[in-house]
């Protein structure tokens, strides 16, 4: 009992890194859509889209080419599904490739701000910041402006 207390304290929970998080992923989510609203087939490249996260029916492709046991493992040519249970669904994580860098609401927002620390500024200023309302100079070069003005 003393050991497995011992292995719980041990545990810690931090953030992935972009790359750690695209290992993980089996593709990239590019487009809003969920499902095909004529078919109601996942739409190819969105939210649940079964190349990325897997078949919509047990053991089936989506396009219906391979079908049963006999094809477990086989990915599709013409659909680019794995034939496979659908509860790797549940398993299975795509990622979205943003236009430009974000920050994380739990460094922001929690108390104190984590950010804030690290920047030494106050959170009101690097809501700004975030929001597109102010901009930080980080290389003045040949103008009048300071560094973190």
């Amino acid at each position: 009992m003393h050991s497995f207390y011992f292995s719980l304290v041990l545990e810690k929970i931090g953030l992935a890194s972009p790359d750690m998080i695209r290992s993980w992923s089996f593709g990239e989510v590019k487009k809003p859509e969920t499902i095909n609203y004529r078919t109601f087939k996942p739409e190819r490249d969105g939210l649940f889209c079964a190349r990325i996260f897997g078949p919509v029916k047990d053991y089936e492709c989506l396009c219906g080419k391979y079908k049963r046991l006999k094809h477990r493992g086989v990915i599709c040519e013409k659909c680019g599904v794995e034939v496979t249970q659908t509860k790797v669904r549940r398993e299975r994580m795509g990622h979205i490739e943003l236009a430009s860098p974000v920050a994380h609401i739990w460094f922001l927002k929690s108390l104190p701000s984590r950010i804030g620390l690290l920047l030494d500024m106050p959170l009101r200023d690097i809501e700004r910041v975030l929001y597109f309302e102010m901009y930080i100079v980080t290389e003045p070069g040949m103008t009048d402006l300071e560094r973190g003005q």
